[in-house]
């Protein structure tokens, strides 16, 4: 297993939609290896395959259990994606900001389906279906998006989408090839 490189804001594997996994490979299984690896050095809550380069629709999620303190923790491979209508209203800055491993040491509130079911398959080929709500329903949700190549910052308010690009510009971001390093590069993820 390796850690690898995450890819920031503007390189276009994370604006692009991914294709489908046709065949659970060897080659598929060290990758989803790898991203288990790469997503818990981050540390991050989910990792989708475009974050570390490779346009498929593939990807892991983890989670605290709140009931027992075990880890709520998978892969889903072609995954489909079902939710509640969204509740109307402004996100609360304290109870739905997230952020994003391909934007990183940055939050954002944005307002996201309450609950979801995904449905897709595993390392196996086994039929996955997840239905979920809360903070998982998010996680859910933020991976499913960039496998449509849309990252989080895409979905943000006016003023938001303002600072993003202000951020970005700054570090140098919004361009092909950047990226950083688990473990090894300083950033706040």
């Amino acid at each position: 297993m390796a850690v690898l490189p995450i890819r920031i804001m503007g390189d276009p594997v994370l604006h692009s939609p991914a294709s489908a996994v046709e065949e659970i490979t060897d080659e598929i299984r060290a990758l989803v290896a790898d991203m288990f690896e790469t997503m818990d050095a981050a540390p991050g809550v989910g990792l989708a395959a475009p974050q570390v380069g490779v346009p498929l629709r593939i990807y892991t999620y983890t989670y605290a259990d709140d009931e027992n303190g075990e880890p709520w923790r998978g892969v889903v491979i072609n995954p489909e994606l079902w939710m509640r209508p969204l509740e109307p209203g402004a996100p609360d800055p304290d109870e739905e900001s997230e952020g994003c491993l391909s934007f990183p040491g940055e939050r954002f509130p944005l307002r996201r389906s309450e609950e979801v079911l995904v449905t897709g398959t595993d390392l196996d080929g086994a039929p996955v279906s997840i239905q979920v709500d809360g903070w998982r329903a998010r996680i859910m949700q933020h991976e499913f998006d960039h496998l449509d190549g849309i990252l989080y910052v895409d979905r943000l308010d006016d003023g938001d989408w303002k600072t993003v690009q202000k951020i970005a510009r700054k570090r140098g971001w919004g361009r092909p090839g950047s990226s950083w390093m688990p473990g090894v590069d300083d950033i706040d993820a």
